[in-house]
């Protein structure tokens, strides 16, 4: 649904090249509805899970008496992997929620973009 409508402005009526040409502007202004809405940045809601993952994972890893058979660093290892990955799919999965509550609250505008170019004599 564009409206073009070529209004010349009288200060940008005219531009000069040079010390003896002078070249005529038109402008044309074009008239649209978008939606606008606020979305998140899902990559800091799925870093931030991570991180949380992280965190659980060394809690994990010391609220667990030594073993034997493997190290505490190889145990924050193992722990690490999968709390890192469950905690960036929430992660993932608070921002697509957060997303479909905004999407509501979406509104309609009228935007107006303005293009100046020299008349075709």
């Amino acid at each position: 649904m564009t409206d073009p409508v070529n209004t010349p402005e009288p200060d940008e009526q005219r531009i000069s090249q040079g010390a003896d040409a002078i070249v005529p502007l038109e402008t044309e202004v074009e008239r649209d509805t978008v939606t606008m809405r606020r979305a998140p940045r899902y990559s800091r809601f799925m870093t931030l899970g991570a991180l949380v993952g992280a965190v659980v994972a060394l809690i994990l890893t010391m609220s667990f008496p030594a073993n034997d058979e493997f190290d505490r660093g190889q145990v924050f290892g193992f722990l690490l992997l999968a709390c890192a990955a469950i905690g960036l799919a929430l992660g993932a999965l608070v921002a697509l929620l957060i997303d479909r509550a905004t999407a509501r609250r979406a509104k309609s505008v009228t935007v107006e973009h303005e293009t100046i170019h020299p008349v075709d004599e």
